[in-house]
């Protein structure tokens, strides 16, 4: 039975391998120190953290994430370790809270390797805090327990970490930050939180047995009866916001009174025993394109659950089966003969028939995905639609923006063929890196081809957010300052949709950066002075993409700082970056550069294994969009971007 702990409280460990499952909601990094017997952290080795995120008998996660499975076993510890406290941070520099005051209340469990639940914890009555050391691991008189800490800093994890004796706390902190942020460089955005009425995207019918989707009262890692937990839901009201006088108004400040529409129920319900037969916008939403853009998440999350309960059960066979033979061969009388060889047949045995019902439950699981794929996919609007598509054939320049916009592809080595559309949220809230660097030479070997097909996918994006947005409220800027990519840009040249022939030379590139720096000054000042009417009449207010190819190629130091500038402050003002560069040819700048190139999200004109989801952190490979061979659709989409504009978008 699990121990449901409060703070202080603790309770004894029947095994020594174990998870610790961390619930939040939002990202936030996990870790763990190992002390001695007074607790004290000797040196960072001591210290299990994204950067390092493996130590002898312990294992925690490679990037920030709402969820988290840390691996421990007490067995494989050294003989001076008598504590293993588990950390909490949020991440520095992050689109996130900057305190736990934001969050629902984190959720930990002490969990067998099958799952089981030993212990929970749901931190409670965290407030300025942004780093919390959650539990504790610790040995007293020979055996193992765990406690419920909850003890909160206001500082970060460098005070925690000073608290627990490390002498390069700060040192320490500093490096796990920035391996924090070079993980959230590679993860894809977390869509906005859920209706706030509890409601799940995914509707009742996608919950059948063996889909990982849990009934919308439930979290998806927490024990039955225990209530959902939604980003910012259970955040307390700051005292600033609270009403000096009269009865105090309980009801959340950013609460919904109503929640989006459930979908009509447009297929008939499943026979006892039959999986639900999936349908295009099976979500909820005001509008088909948003309960498309749920339901297309909802299926991003459930592979990545799906896969996670996989793997954790193919992990609990393996270290089931070394403990099985480790004990016949610790055995003198059991190394040799039939005893042994028999238990080692049914240790192996057993190994097989758990991997056997782990993957059975996961194909039945990714059929159920695949078939939802195969109705999704035609039913999806250009924007979200892949490029052989017929949606595009009848493209018509929209009156709004979309929801989101695709860049591509996802998938899982589980299953290959089953493939999750990309999308980002529009505006985009992030630059553009379409990497060309030689570190993709190991997929492609052509060095020059390579840079072609970056500068085509770059292109490829360009005209997907053009035809995005309504008629002559985006624009497009090139700098292409050795002119090394006019056959990828000739599309975009000879249709006549970009703001301007690409620049070329110094004088091209201080030319556009300078327009583009002085248009985000203005409108940061209209903004913060509240002038908005105040701009000059000439002012383009559309969207404004600038596409930079080669990198760092014709730019002086006063050009990479406008750069950067346009990186950090552009997307808040309507000025996006794409930039199609190796980041390698940028070396010589050195540190210099870090920031601009996690400010923007990493794109590859080939697959590549390098983007992570923001549940569980899969290693997920990314399939570039890419245009049917022969095909005329991308000068065809342009042409008729050009003919609305020309037309009033009409």
């Amino acid at each position: 039975m699990t121990a449901e702990l409060v703070r202080g409280q603790n309770h004894p460990l029947p095994g020594t391998r174990m998870e610790i499952r961390v619930s939040a909601g939002r990202p936030v990094v996990a870790g763990a120190t190992l002390g001695d017997d007074r607790g004290r952290v000797h040196g960072v080795e001591w210290v299990a953290h994204p950067g390092s995120p493996t130590l002898p008998g312990l294992e925690v996660s490679k990037q920030a994430a709402a969820d988290h499975r840390l691996a421990v076993d007490l067995g494989a510890l050294h003989d001076t370790v008598h504590r293993v406290s588990v950390l909490l941070a949020l991440p520095v520099g992050a689109e996130g809270p900057a305190t736990f005051r934001a969050l629902a209340a984190p959720f930990v469990a002490v969990t067998g390797l099958d799952g089981t639940e030993i212990a929970s914890y749901t931190i409670t009555d965290l407030d300025a805090e942004s780093a919390v050391v959650a539990l504790e691991l610790y040995r007293r008189q020979g055996a193992w327990k765990v406690r419920a800490v909850g003890q909160g800093y206001a500082g970060g994890l460098a005070d925690m970490l000073t608290d627990q004796g490390l002498p390069e706390a700060r040192e320490l902190a500093a490096a796990i930050n920035e391996a924090v942020a070079r993980g959230l460089a590679r993860s894809v955005a977390a869509p906005p939180p859920r209706p706030a009425d509890g409601t799940r995207v995914r509707t009742a019918s996608q919950g059948q047995e063996g889909h990982p989707a849990p009934p919308p009262e439930s979290h998806p890692d927490a024990a039955p009866g225990r209530p959902a937990r939604q980003p910012g839901d259970d955040a307390p009201l700051a005292p600033a916001d609270r009403p000096s006088g009269g009865p105090v108004d309980y009801a959340h400040p950013r609460r919904q009174t109503t929640a989006p529409p459930p979908p009509a129920p447009t297929a008939p319900p499943a026979r006892p025993g039959e999986p639900a037969q999936p349908v295009a916008g099976d979500a909820t939403g005001w509008s088909m394109e948003e309960r498309l853009y749920n339901q297309v998440w909802g299926m991003f999350e459930d592979l990545a659950r799906t896969t996670a309960a996989y793997r954790s059960a193919v992990d609990f066979a393996d270290s089931r089966m070394e403990q099985e033979l480790d004990k016949v061969l610790s055995d003198p009388r059991s190394r040799i003969g039939g005893a042994g060889d028999a238990a080692r047949e049914s240790a192996r045995a057993k190994h097989a028939d758990l991997v056997a019902r782990a993957r059975a439950a996961l194909d039945r699981d990714l059929a159920q995905l695949a078939a939802e794929a195969e109705v999704v996919e035609p039913a999806l609007p250009p924007a979200y639609a892949s490029w052989s598509s017929p949606a595009w054939h009848a493209y018509r320049a929209p009156m709004e923006i979309p929801m989101a916009l695709r860049l591509g592809d996802l998938h899982l080595p589980e299953r290959v063929d089953l493939r999750i559309p990309m999308l980002v949220r529009l505006p985009l809230e992030r630059g553009l890196w379409i990497d060309s660097g030689k570190a993709l030479t190991n997929s492609f070997t052509d060095a020059a081809e390579l840079r072609r097909l970056a500068m085509d996918t770059a292109v490829a994006h360009a005209a997907r957010l053009l035809a995005a947005y309504p008629a002559g409220e985006f624009q497009v800027h090139v700098i292409d300052a050795a002119g090394a990519a006019a056959s990828s840009l000739a599309p975009l040249v000879e249709a006549g949709v970009l703001a301007g022939p690409p620049a070329t030379g110094a004088a091209g590139v201080a030319d556009v950066l300078g327009g583009l720096t002085q248009r985000v000054d203005l409108v940061q000042m209209a903004v913060r002075g509240g002038a908005a009417d105040a701009l000059p009449p000439d002012l383009d207010i559309a969207e404004q993409l600038l596409i930079v190819n080669d990198f760092p190629h014709g730019f002086d130091d006063r050009a990479v700082t406008q750069l950067r500038y346009l990186a950090d402050e552009g997307p808040a003002v309507g000025v996006h970056l794409m930039m199609v560069a190796d980041r390698e040819d940028a070396a010589a700048y050195g540190p210099l550069l870090d920031p601009l190139w996690r400010a923007l999200l990493r794109l590859t004109p080939v697959p590549d294994d390098h983007l992570a989801d923001p549940w569980v952190g899969h290693t997920w490979t990314y399939d570039p969009p890419v245009i049917p061979a022969n095909s005329q659709i991308l000068r065809q989409l342009l042409d008729r971007i050009a003919v609305a504009r020309r037309n009033g978008g009409r």
